[in-house]
């Protein structure tokens, strides 16, 4: 199982920038990015609550588990 970000799609349903969000939480334009992308190990609780404040989500908005390929 992986957990795969999907802040590029909340991002888009409200015409936000990442600019304009990484601004409002107070992260670098290059972590969110990062974070968008999936290349972090993790995610401060506080700062995912922030994100989803701001986009007025919750967190299954923005992560979902998917099965991985067994090889």
């Amino acid at each position: 199982m992986q957990i795969v970000v999907r802040l590029d799609v909340m991002l888009a349903r409200r015409k936000m920038k990442s600019r304009e969000l990484s601004a409002l939480i107070g992260i670098s334009e290059q972590n969110l990015s990062l974070l968008k992308s999936g290349k972090v190990k993790g995610i401060r609780f506080e700062t995912l609550a922030k994100i989803c404040e701001v986009l007025d989500c919750q967190p299954g908005d923005l992560l979902e588990a998917e099965p991985t390929e067994e090889t």
